[in-house]
């Protein structure tokens, strides 16, 4: 090997290198909004380029930190790929408006319920050792010994 053909592989890796660290940009399309603000993008798959699926991803409205951004499920269930075809806005308003349905039932319900203690909950009475079920004398309590006399027999 000469000696401009190793510089040319460690030119390649320090360009490699610098080009790692520069922020990558997508080339997604707009696929939709949801109602929390996050905005979604698709990018297309292309086998030429090695890309063998679609890729999908997410922007939040602002650019907070972590990872805790609320986020519909029908989107979500979209970005995963467990559906193949974005929720559009009407389901998105018609689920909302279910949860929320579900939210003032559940409240009414609860305002129905007395307060405290829940009188309908059944209380298990603790018996102690007499709680056991006992069985009858042709069964043995331990190896080789027989069971005790029954008091009540």
């Amino acid at each position: 090997m000469s000696k401009g053909k190793e510089r040319d592989i460690l030119k390649i890796i320090f360009r490699n290198f610098i080009n790692s660290l520069r922020p990558r940009k997508f080339q997604g399309s707009l696929i939709g909004e949801d109602t929390f603000g996050n905005k979604f993008y698709e990018i297309a798959a292309d086998p030429e380029k090695g890309r063998a699926k679609r890729a999908r991803y997410f922007e939040p409205p602002g650019k907070e930190e972590g990872f805790d951004h609320e986020m519909s499920a029908e989107w979500e269930a979209w970005l995963r790929g467990r559906r193949q075809e974005a929720p559009t806005m009407e389901e998105l308003v018609q689920n909302l408006a279910i949860a929320e349905m579900k939210k003032e039932n559940a409240a009414k319900l609860e305002a129905g319920l007395p307060k405290g203690k829940d009188l309908r909950v059944v209380v298990k009475e603790e018996k102690g050792m007499s709680s056991f079920p006992s069985y009858g004398a042709e069964y043995e309590y331990s190896a080789g010994v027989p069971p005790p006399k029954d008091p009540k027999s």
